[in-house]
This record gives C-alpha cells, structure tokens and sequence, in this order.
C-alpha cells in the first residue's frame, strides 16, 4: 500500500481535479482535509449525512481512505459509513454521523470547517471503475460538464461507461 504525499496529491490535481474546489492550505502533508458544505448541528443520538463542499474523482489506480479530524471524535462524533472511496468515483461525499456526546450536547460543524482526511491510495490491477448508483453524487450538470474532458482522459471506454452511469439523463440529454 502506498500513500501519496504532497508533490503526487498537487500533481493529481493539476492534471485530474481530484479534489474541486482545491484549497492548498488543507493539504496536511499525505492527505487532503475535506470541509462541509453546509453548517449542521447534531443534537444528542442524531444521525445526519454531512455532503463534503469538495468534488472527489479518482482515476482507476487509486483509492482513497477517508479518516475524521480528532477534534469531532472528541467530541463525541461518530462516523458511520465505510471510509472508503472506489476507484472511478466522482462526486461529493456522504458522510454518515451521529451525535454520541457523552454530555448529550449537541455538535455544530460549520460551513467550510476542516472535518475529515482524504488518504490517497495507489492501485495495482486491471482497472475497475467505480459503476455504483452514487457516480456523480450531488453534483450539478454545470460541474459535471466540467469534468468531461478528464472523463474522456480517464477512461478509453467512456461511452460504455456513459450508459451504465445515465450520463445523458444527470446531463439532461434525454
């Protein structure tokens, strides 16, 4: 298992848009710090997904692993949901919570606020593009547009692809 440090995370960027909106003061060294789109307040035991403000793409040879800032499992923040990102996928993230402050308070994360860790993950293998209902996850026609011309990089068989995701239907084309 390799991580990718800085240099390939800037790299990834440039060249792929791994991360939209990028902002380099959340880089953290082998990780790229995810925000919240909006503010949320979780009172005691409520469960919420929280939808990261940033795009996440991965080409076919990598993964990622996602980790919570310490200062929310502190607090008594707990993440449900798997931490991982399939190879392929393209959207914004879902991330699953529920309030389990020991002081029944209730946890407020703020619009833009560091939350959660995105570890970039080198793959080996055949690639396996991620073909789940969630490909574009929260993401608008204009945003997605914008991430065609890397799409047609990415993946030789695009137009299969399109298909299986209903490209043309989240594109308004049918």
């Amino acid at each position: 298992m390799t991580v990718l440090g800085r240099s390939e995370i800037l790299k990834l960027v440039r060249d792929f848009k791994v991360v939209y909106p990028f902002d380099e003061q959340l880089l953290d060294g082998d990780s790229y710090i995810l925000t919240v789109k909006e503010t949320v307040v979780l009172r005691y035991l409520e469960h919420q997904n929280l939808i990261t403000r940033e795009i996440v793409f991965l080409p076919t040879d990598l993964v990622a692993h996602l980790t919570a800032k310490s200062k929310f499992g502190r607090d008594g923040l707990s993440f449900l949901n798997a931490a991982k990102v399939h190879s392929g996928f393209m959207g914004r993230l879902a991330l699953e919570v529920v309030n389990l402050n020991n002081e029944r308070k209730s946890i407020e994360i703020k619009e833009g606020e560091p939350f959660m860790h995105l570890e970039f993950i080198k793959r080996v293998g055949e690639p396996s593009p991620y073909l789940g209902e969630y490909q574009f996850q929260y993401m608008t026609k204009g945003e997605i547009e914008m991430y065609l011309p890397i799409l047609q990089k990415s993946f030789p068989n695009l137009q299969e692809l399109e298909k299986h995701w209903k490209l043309d239907e989240k594109l308004g084309r049918k």
